[in-house]
């Protein structure tokens, strides 16, 4: 059996369907998942009739090179969403794919060499989903963070810099804004990220 190979499946009465899916995201989603948090994966403009049904689970992938960065579960649409969820003012669009995050890697992807995919949407066995899984091993502990945005701001009192501040959180958001961020009780640790990524914020250091 081949890693998109159909199999018989209970979701469809007297018929076949993969066990598992593989979803690919383009690279500027993958970067948009990366910079604010989901906890659902919504994917508009797919053929409605790609096959997934509530509760397959689902290896969410990334390209050039094929990485594994999340799993997750189909849900159940929500009648719209948003055609882009890094602005929450975008236009709404259909529905048509609601994957459940379950676990994600979306900062340390795992290599996944030798897996063809026919699309944004590739049907899984089950086996290879597994595979997949366990790749990825069991989730790291949690520990508190804090995490700052600090903005010199012009203004006539506290309550207009306050509403000053979050037009310009709005506005640029954590593509421009650099957020600072440190594990509680030693605040000497703390790193710049812009991007989703480490970024060095001492211009000294750059010459």
């Amino acid at each position: 059996m081949t890693d998109t190979e159909p199999r018989t499946s209970g979701t469809i009465e007297g018929g076949t369907a993969p066990g598992a899916w593989a979803v690919l995201l383009p690279a500027e989603r993958y970067e948009a998942e990366r910079l604010v948090h989901h906890d659902t994966l919504e994917l508009t403009g797919l053929d409605a009739a790609v096959g997934p049904r509530p509760g397959d689970p689902v290896a969410v992938l990334a390209d050039e090179p094929l990485r594994l960065v999340a799993l997750g579960r189909v849900a159940s649409a929500t009648g719209e969403t948003r055609e882009d969820p890094d602005d929450p003012q975008s236009e709404a669009g259909p529905g048509v794919l609601v994957v459940t995050y379950t676990r994600r890697v979306l900062d340390e992807p795992v290599p996944v060499p030798g897996l063809a995919l026919g699309g944004p949407v590739t049907g899984l066995d089950p086996a290879r989903f597994r595979e997949l899984a366990d790749q990825i091993g069991p989730p790291p502990a949690r520990r508190s963070w804090l995490v700052s945005l600090d903005l010199p701001i012009e203004a006539a009192s506290p309550a207009e810099a306050v509403r000053l501040f979050w037009s310009y959180v709005q506005e640029l958001g954590p593509r421009e804004l650099p957020a600072f961020v440190s594990p509680s009780g030693d605040e000497l640790a703390m790193q710049a990220f812009v991007l989703g990524a480490e970024a060095n914020q001492d211009p000294e250091e750059d010459d």
